[in-house]
């Protein structure tokens, strides 16, 4: 740590700031836990704007977390669909149950036994149990690595572990015993909105006169982050047999992206693939598909996380009653509309089917 803030005007400062600046928004000013989880789970790698059209739609969906333990999976992916990392979808649903099974459907008071649950992590357990609970534990995400980081001068790697070590111990030295939820909620609001990633408004900022990167000018240094994200290629080719208004579908069940989700029969590439060289691959030998009965689709570049994926579609028309596919069956153009589809597939459908 480079620079020595005042800690004890720091909080002061922050809740100030605060409640002179922060957004409106609806899982705000509320103590309700279930809806304070709902809000962390889905604000997890999605902005604020694009994630608050799907809090409303699970409040409705799901009004309590009782409502979401007994709905189906399938119904869950539906409504998360489009957000991505569907792996979060599933372990709310997991979370839920859990709750209600093991908890009676109260939520845990503590971080130490939220932390426990499926899909809580340290994040979002400090976020209920400060939120909900006024327990002073800190809540440490991007926003509040980047703010610390600049304001304090920490050069340690927010990817490391002595990095978050550091970072979430100075944030629990920081957070005020008497008003956890309003530092905490400060800190992140300061970060999204204040301290924002590129071109931070450090000209009305109230850490100005201490802060360690305005005054050396290492606002786009800091923070920290070492490890590079290693971004593999993919190349799918779909297979979109269709028998008058309705297209064969599979629930995709392999430890992979999209589990639980529907999908068509695909097969995987090296390279891409045209028309011709996917007609001659060995996988489709048992199909006798003729090239006259296949029209494709242009390429679409899928951007999640860690891959990147070229995906084009191949439309089969009037395909047979009997594919020799072992899951999945034809489903009716209605049937499709309601079955939990990647944006990917949605896409295909809209530009191509619908």
């Amino acid at each position: 740590m480079q620079n020595m803030v005042n800690t004890g005007s720091f909080s002061k400062k922050l809740i100030n700031w605060y409640e002179q600046n922060k957004r409106d928004l609806p899982w705000r000013n509320v103590s309700d836990p279930y809806k304070i989880w709902l809000s962390e789970i889905i604000l997890q790698q999605t902005r604020v704007n694009q994630g608050m059209p799907y809090y409303h739609k699970f409040v409705e969906l799901f009004p309590t977390v009782e409502d979401l333990a007994q709905a189906d999976e399938s119904k869950v992916l539906r409504a998360w669909q489009g957000l991505g990392y569907y792996s979060r979808a599933r372990n709310l649903h997991r979370c839920a149950k859990v709750i209600v099974q093991n908890y009676v459907g109260m939520f845990p008071k503590t971080y130490d036994e939220l932390v426990k649950l499926p899909g809580v992590g340290p994040y979002t357990a400090a976020a209920i149990a400060s939120f909900a609970f006024g327990e002073a534990t800190a809540v440490v995400d991007g926003n509040v690595f980047r703010a610390l980081s600049r304001i304090f001068g920490i050069e340690d790697d927010i990817n490391s572990g002595k990095g978050q070590k550091t970072f979430r111990a100075l944030a629990n030295e920081l957070i005020p015993a008497n008003k956890p939820a309003e530092f905490n909620q400060g800190l992140m609001e300061f970060g999204s909105i204040q301290c924002t990633p590129t071109n931070p408004h450090c000209e009305e900022c109230v850490f100005q006169s201490e802060c360690f990167a305005y005054k050396n000018d290492l606002q786009s240094s800091l923070p920290v982050k070492v490890k590079k994200v290693k971004i593999k290629k993919r190349y799918f080719n779909y297979l979109v047999f269709k028998k008058g208004n309705a297209l064969f579908m599979q629930e995709r069940q392999a430890k992979d992206i999209w589990k639980g989700m529907y999908d068509f029969p695909l097969i995987e590439s090296q390279k891409p693939l045209s028309k011709k060289e996917l007609l001659i691959a060995d996988e489709l030998k048992p199909f006798n598909i003729y090239s006259e009965a296949v029209s494709d689709s242009h390429e679409y570049k899928h951007i999640l996380s860690h891959q990147h994926l070229y995906t084009r579609f191949f439309l089969v028309e009037r395909a047979a009653d009997n594919l020799p596919l072992d899951k999945g069956r034809f489903f009716s153009y209605e049937e499709i509309l309601d079955l939990p589809k990647p944006v990917l597939i949605s896409s295909y459908l809209k530009d191509y089917i619908f």
